[in-house]
Order: C-alpha cells, then structure tokens, then sequence
C-alpha cells in the first residue's frame, strides 16, 4: 500500500490525498509533525530523491527565518536533526510506494505517471 508523508493542514497533501481517493488508489496517511521519521528513514528519502537540497523545501518560511548556520548542514547527521526539528522543511508530499520507491510533491500529471492511471 502507498503510503503519503505530509503535514495534515498541507494544501498539497490535501491534493494528493483526494487525488489517490478519486482514482481508488488504496494509500495511508502519516502526519510526520506528530509522527517524525527515523534518521534512517530521512536518509533513505535522501538517498532515493537525490539529496539533502532536493529533499527540503528552500523557499518555505521556516527556511528563510532559519539563521545562517542552520542552513548551512555540514553533515547527514546534522541534516537529519534539523529535519526531525523542522519536519515542514521536507518538501510534501513525501510518497513511498509498495516497493519502497520515494517521490515527492504532488501534481495531476506527476501522479498519473507515478500510478499508472490515464483517469
């Protein structure tokens, strides 16, 4: 089953999760404010969508009032705790399907590519 990490009051989450409801796509739903991921899960997003920079949302307000040396991560470890400080910096939605494959964000086209689906 695929499985949608977001925040619950995301506009794009919101879209993405109507999107799978309306093409029947089984799926669940985690609030990775209320439930933060594990270092080893951060990482393996990471891994899978090409990076620290790509993973995190840059142009977020939580972003640009961060101060300097926040934004600058030296390492995964030091990612990862700001990550697990700031889940809203991960660009949403986070979708893991079945087999394990990470995507992210949310448009009509992009899920209809991702899910196989031409409705």
């Amino acid at each position: 089953m695929t499985t949608l990490y977001g925040l619950d009051a995301c506009d794009s989450c919101k879209k993405a999760r109507k999107w799978l409801e309306r093409h029947g796509i089984a799926h669940t739903f985690v609030d990775y404010r209320g439930h933060p991921q594990s270092p080893e899960t951060l990482l393996d997003w990471k891994e899978q969508v090409g990076g620290w920079d790509l993973m995190v949302n840059k142009s977020s307000t939580t972003w640009r009032n961060l101060s300097p040396h926040r934004k600058a991560p030296g390492s995964d470890a030091e990612w990862k705790v700001l990550l697990r400080e700031y889940p809203q910096l991960i660009r949403r939605p986070v979708v893991v399907a079945t087999d394990g494959s990470v995507s992210q964000g949310f448009s009509d086209n992009g899920f209809k590519q991702r899910f196989g689906t031409a409705r």
